[in-house]
């Protein structure tokens, strides 16, 4: 037996074993970011700056506990990133670092738009710097601020939809997942995509966000109770360190 076949095979010991920890990083994504999700949809009004104002300034602690759990989420995918990224090396490791990437650029646009998130604390603390405002200006700008942070997360659902299209097609190119879940994972990243034309998405919500729901939540169940097939996942870890035996042995 080869030494690069060899690497390959020490490297790919524990694939279920990468499949369950990357479905449960997947999973505490889900989990945290839904329930920012929720305490902002609770908090935020649309169109009312002084009642959004009212709600943060009233609800400190929660709002600032949605933003804790937003960039714990982002953490955790970036750990499901690489895991996934491992993963799926096998099948074609150009295309696994390509999606790897998307989704890190995604997770970077996700933890800076977070930073907007301190805008209430500091328009709405009546800092004496800020008396040149009037109360409702200083309402205007927090919800403003807000705002620009919903807008800068569509972007990254853009990056997380290339992200997820490649992650569907490995999949469906693999064998050792199921190829359903390929499929509806394909079909979340086209969900996501939808956001580069933010109209064209306003108006298709919730029902765009239904795939990818559906989708990331089925390969999150299935690696945290199945993981992968080992067999074939070794048999396509050992064709590729076949193929490149040089790139087995680097990584």
């Amino acid at each position: 037996m080869s030494k690069a076949i060899r690497v390959a095979q020490i490297k790919g010991a524990s694939p279920r074993l990468r499949a369950r920890a990357a479905g449960l990083c997947w999973l505490t994504t889900f989990l945290t970011s839904s329930f920012a999700l929720f305490v902002g949809g609770m908090l935020i009004v649309p169109r009312d700056a002084a009642a959004t104002a009212t709600n943060i300034l009233g609800h400190e602690a929660l709002f600032r506990s949605a933003t804790a759990a937003f960039l714990v989420s982002t953490a955790c995918y970036i750990a499901a990133t690489l895991l996934v990224y491992e993963l799926l090396k096998p099948v074609n490791r150009t295309v696994s670092l390509l999606a790897a990437f998307f989704s890190l650029v995604g997770c970077a646009i996700g933890a800076l738009s977070s930073l907007f998130d301190l805008a209430p604390f500091i328009l709405l603390k009546d800092a004496p710097y800020l008396s040149v405002f009037t109360a409702e200006q200083l309402q205007a700008l927090t919800l403003m601020f807000l705002k620009v942070r919903g807008q800068a997360n569509d972007i990254g659902l853009v990056f997380f939809g290339c992200h997820c299209l490649l992650i569907g097609c490995l999949i469906l190119r693999s064998t050792f997942l199921p190829r359903p879940i390929g499929a509806l994972m394909a079909l979340a990243g086209l969900g996501w995509l939808t956001f580069l034309a933010p109209p064209l998405a306003g108006r298709l919500t919730p029902y765009v966000m239904l795939p990818g729901g559906i989708g990331e939540l089925s390969l999150t169940l299935w690696r945290v109770v199945k993981g992968v097939n080992v067999q074939r996942w070794n048999e396509r870890a050992g064709m590729a360190a076949t193929v490149n035996p040089d790139e087995a042995l680097i990584g």
